[in-house]
């Protein structure tokens, strides 16, 4: 088998905002919705290790198909706001491909539970927000058969749960509405038959699941009336239903229905309080085999949107069902869970909260339950993106409001190297937008407001990042200014500015644990949980700048980190001008006035002599930077494209430099791709403007290039190796020869891009390249992507099979 171009090295994607997005499989994969995409995750191997790409709006529902034996999974079933439900299937390589899809919802599918009948046919029950719950037939032949429909007025069914009845093998449906009930539906002639409903909640009834005991079933519903209730259904003897009422014995009270003329009898088992706020999810603890039979520990557990998860247990000797365990989520302006799992083994339990992100516990050799690592992401677009100077970690940006930096971790057991979510810098309140590095410890960035702001790490920070990364703490700490760096940082209770803290001033907040906003230091060698990430990894901001009459679009910075360039939102000519700051003294230096519309990014040459800028005016601009003298002012204006020179038909979203600083790439929303040149400061007169023009001939990549990078590393001495973007979220590679002829398309050959896997879903927004390699062998270089559906991607490219 030839080797791969591009590898998948990392995904940072968490899971989306529904109730019923997370399920656990036997076999110990973790599937989760994320944007348009089903994620596994192995919490072993703590990396994601494929997404499932087949839906083309937002993931809500997501299901194991639980085999009856216990064996890991074989199928999985998801529901999105496309209004789909997908089938997918194992290969024989392991790989999920799509199987069987059902269509028939008029509206987003919120739950979905499928089990398996007569051998491998799949019996799938899903409810959306159409008011009705479908069950569905999936059988070999890839076609799903719609059996029946239940339609419920104006009401909405929040969850479903199928089994079968016990000892005639009857499939059983129970549905969970805002009509605050618990409906039963029994299968007969493939018509799904009202058994009886469920009263006792007195609110929505968000989640409900079903448990196979000895000959009967349990059946658990949670509710936002902050209750469970725990419900028995066994079947009844002849005897049992004739025999005459003893009045003498205190029974709770039974309900009948009957199928295929067998009698079944449903009580209420127990009621638990002990939350505090809504419930979102109840689930219990797996069966699983022992002497050759199945057994099912009486175990629950539950999500709540009060920040904590409880397992409840009946105590031994009286069967009383108590609370075992509670843990969760301590301070924090966050909201509660949306759900919960638990491992097959019963040693680990997840929860997945308002914003996305999982929160793992794993039970220790003590019986202690403790925080455990697990993957994170930003829970909307990811706008932008940028490796340190050294390429030891990447800094993000989303419409999330949040900055996050991740960095690779290679723990003492394993030499494996997984990326991590280490420090989340900044919190907003508004939109995140870009950023700029300056420096190894220190960047700025722009969010949907007209001021830029300036962050440098804390103390803290760069001694952590040395414990996790494995770097030198004394080698860090030189580099970066270390007498001045503050110790942490806090926000003040109704502020947006991440205040420093020093030294002096720590003593008052150690007292204090957990405050609203006051940062504990803490010393980290392993990533941090989402508690952590929210309150302490703040870094101060250490200066605003002000100038843009929008919001802010764009920054650059240059390669020595002396300035940095940044443009915001425009219609008109005079808001779209570039302003230059000084990374010193942090003074606006120069405004640089060309363009009439939004300049969409900008970038420095590698020499930082030349600052290219592209814009929604689809035209480009090159400034020059003159030598410093009091009358020259530090940039002018060196070449530029006007309407009837610009060959882009549409807005320019991208450009970027090649290594050598003799080229620059545009691309467009006109599917164009362009090599502009040559770019040499050195030759000619320099009173006459240059000719730019274009070097390569016209690339059409057959959709909106919506991100460009050049790599920093020659494919060969003579070809230049380019990463394309796409609005639909492919990722293109192509070399190109200067050398060639321009005319016939030679100069181009695409010489791979990233699978239905691999891409993203949603337009690719950022591609950076690391400054360094990524892997010891120098075959390898990395390629780091942003993109509108949540995600950011580390990918490993193989130049020997280039």
């Amino acid at each position: 088998m030839a080797a791969a171009v591009i590898e998948t090295c990392h995904v940072a994607c968490c899971a989306n905002r529904t109730p019923n997005v997370v399920s656990w499989g036997r076999g110990g994969t973790i599937a989760y919705g994320t944007c348009n995409s089903v994620a596994l995750y192995d919490p072993e191997e703590r990396r994601v290790v494929a997404l499932l790409n087949g839906h083309t709006g937002r993931v809500n529902a997501v299901q194991w198909v639980h085999r009856e034996d216990s064996a890991p999974e074989g199928h999985l079933v998801s529901g999105g706001s496309d209004n789909r439900l997908i089938l997918w299937e194992a290969q024989q390589d392991g790989k999920f491909i799509q199987s069987v899809e059902c269509k028939g919802h008029t509206g987003p599918v919120c739950a979905a539970d499928a089990i398996y009948v007569e051998g491998s046919k799949i019996l799938v029950a899903s409810s959306a927000s159409d008011s009705t719950v479908k069950l569905w037939l999936c059988c070999d032949a890839k076609e799903a058969e719609c059996l029946h429909n239940l339609s419920f007025g104006s009401g909405f069914m929040m969850d479903v749960s199928l089994v079968l009845l016990p000892g005639s093998r009857v499939p059983i449906l129970a549905c969970g509405g805002d009509d605050s009930q618990v409906h039963l539906y029994v299968q007969a002639n493939g018509q799904l038959q009202k058994a009886m409903s469920l009263q006792g909640h007195e609110d929505w009834v968000r989640g409900v699941e079903w448990a196979s005991t000895g000959g009967e079933l349990l059946l658990a519903s949670c509710s936002q009336d902050s209750l469970i209730r725990v419900w028995r259904l066994c079947a009844k003897s002849g005897t049992d239903t004739h025999a005459e009422d003893n009045h003498s014995i205190i029974k709770m009270k039974e309900d009948i229905f009957e199928v295929k003329e067998r009698v079944y009898a449903v009580s209420l088992e127990t009621v638990l309080a002990g939350h505090e706020n809504w419930v979102y999810g109840v689930h219990w603890q797996p069966p699983f085999y022992q002497g050759g039979e199945l057994q099912q520990r009486l175990c629950l557990l539950s999500a709540s949107m009060d920040k904590t998860m409880i397992l409840w247990a009946p105590e031994e000797g009286s069967g009383v069902w108590i609370e075992k365990v509670r843990v969760g989520e301590v301070g924090g302006n966050t909201l509660g869970f949306y759900g919960c799992q638990m491992s097959a083994e019963g040693s680990m339990i997840l929860a997945h909260a308002f914003h996305g992100a999982l929160h793992l516990w794993c039970k220790d050799l003590d019986k202690e339950w403790r925080p455990g690592v697990v993957i994170s992401g930003h829970f909307n677009a990811v706008q932008d993106l940028s490796w340190d100077p050294e390429g030891e970690f990447i800094l993000s940006v989303g419409s999330d409001q949040t900055t996050r930096l991740f960095t690779p971790w290679r723990t003492q057991e394993s030499k494996k190297v997984t990326w991590h979510e280490i420090s989340r810098p900044q919190i907003h309140g508004y939109d995140m937008q870009c950023l700029a590095m300056i420096g190894r410890f220190q960047f700025v960035s722009g969010a949907d407001e007209k001021v830029l702001r300036v962050f440098q790490a804390p103390r803290n920070f760069v001694e952590n990042f040395a414990n996790i990364s494995g770097t030198s703490k004394e080698t860090l700490l030189t580099s970066s200014d270390s007498a001045n760096l503050p110790e942490g940082a806090s926000t003040p209770a109704l502020g947006l500015s991440n205040k420093a803290v020093f030294q002096g001033k720590i003593k008052n907040y150690t007292a204090v644990l957990f405050d609203d906003f006051h940062q504990k230091s803490i010393s980290l060698h392993s990533p941090p949980p989402e508690d952590h990430l929210l309150q302490n990894t703040l870094w101060p901001e250490v200066q605003k700048l002000y100038g843009h009459g929008f919001e802010m679009f764009c920054l650059a910075s240059d390669s020595s980190r002396t300035v940095v360039a940044s443009a915001c939102k425009a219609s008109k000519a005079e808001h779209a001008a570039v302003l230059l700051w000084s990374t010193t003294t942090w003074r606006q230096l120069q405004v640089l006035p060309c363009h009439t519309l939004t300049v969409t990014q900008m970038a420095f040459s590698p020499d930082a002599q030349l600052l290219l800028a592209v814009s929604r005016d689809r035209t480009w601009s090159l400034w020059r930077r003159n030598l410093p003298t009091p009358e020259k002012p530090l940039f002018s204006l060196y070449a530029h494209t006007e309407k009837d020179t610009a060959i882009h038909s549409r807005i320019i979203w991208s450009c970027d430099w090649s290594p050598d600083s003799k080229f620059f790439v545009t691309s467009s929303r006109d599917k164009k791709v362009i090599v502009w040149g040559p770019c040499s400061l050195d030759s000619g007169d320099p009173v006459l403007p240059p000719e730019i023009k274009p070097c390569s001939s016209i690339l059409d990549v057959g959709d909106s290039a919506t991100a460009i990078a050049f790599c920093p590393v020659l494919c060969s001495s003579d070809s230049y190796l380019l990463a394309v973007g796409l609005e639909c979220g492919r990722i293109r590679l192509y070399r190109w020869s200067p050398g060639s002829e321009p005319a016939g398309g030679d100069d181009w050959s695409c010489c791979g891009e990233t699978d239905t896997s691999q891409s993203h879903t949603l337009a690719v927004k950022r591609l950076r390249w690391r400054p360094k390699s990524g892997r010891e062998e120098s075959s390898w270089v990395q390629l780091a992507s942003a993109s509108a559906d949540h995600s950011v991607k580390i990918f490993n490219i193989n130049k020997r099979t280039l």
